[in-house]
This record gives structure tokens, sequence and C-alpha cells, in this order.
């Protein structure tokens, strides 16, 4: 890592020359701006899925039942090893 901040003006310089040489309209490299992790992850999973082409196809509605009743059922009084909720 260290390294890596000592060169960091190197690595742009290769950056640079890659994509100038690379990148055409035919394979198109692409940037995902990713100071905030979560969202650079779901906005190129968008990009992607905007790539596909697809046809809109007609749906028929859906019927959600009723949700079935209670009944006598009670939670069981366990200590459910329950996962922190990162992302709220």
């Amino acid at each position: 890592f260290i390294e890596a901040q000592a060169r960091w003006y190197d690595y742009s310089r290769a950056r640079d020359a890659m994509f100038a040489a690379t990148d055409t309209d035919a394979s198109p490299w692409h940037v995902v701006p990713s100071d905030d992790q979560r969202r650079a992850r779901l906005n190129c999973i968008a990009h992607l899925l905007r790539q596909v082409p697809y046809k809109e196809i007609e749906r028929k509605p859906i019927k959600i039942p009723k949700p079935q009743s209670k009944g006598d059922y009670q939670e069981p009084n366990h200590p459910f090893r329950i996962i922190p909720l990162k992302f709220g």
C-alpha cells in the first residue's frame, strides 16, 4: 500500500495510456465512481442491466392471497443469534 501511494502518478499515467489505447466504441471501458462502495456496486449493476436489450412482456395481474391467521402459534423463547443490521 505504501509503495502504491508513492507511485500514484506512475499508476495514473499507465491507466491513462491504457484508456487512450484501448477504449473504443466497439469495446468501451466504463469507470465506476467508487467513493461509496455500496452505491458504486448498485450503479455498476444498474449500468450493466441497461446494456442488455429486452422487450416488455405482457403480465397477467397477480392475486395475492390473504395472510394466514396466527391461530395458536406462539413464538419460541429461543435466543436467536440475529446478525447486526449494518445497512439498516
